[in-house]
């Protein structure tokens, strides 16, 4: 498994990823790879306009859409 350094982090920004390991049970070896595995897994803006825009696309015309929205008026 590759290893990640960091070097340099502020000391409050150190401090407080202490905490929160401590406060998760964890040390903050544990604590990081988890959250590197959520920043990982979370898409970013960008990919999510991509994987929107890659979409196929639907075709629907304009009276049924217009029929579509009739009926379900009709049935509230």
């Amino acid at each position: 498994m590759p290893n990640v350094q960091i070097r340099e982090v502020p000391e409050d920004v150190h401090e407080a990823l202490v905490r929160k390991a401590q406060l998760a049970g964890q040390s903050l070896q544990q604590y990081l790879s988890a959250q590197l595995v959520v920043i990982a897994s979370t898409p970013t803006v960008d990919e999510v306009i991509d994987l929107i825009e890659r979409r196929e696309k639907g075709s629907v015309s304009r009276s049924s859409t217009i029929a579509a929205l009739r009926d379900e008026r009709a049935r509230r």
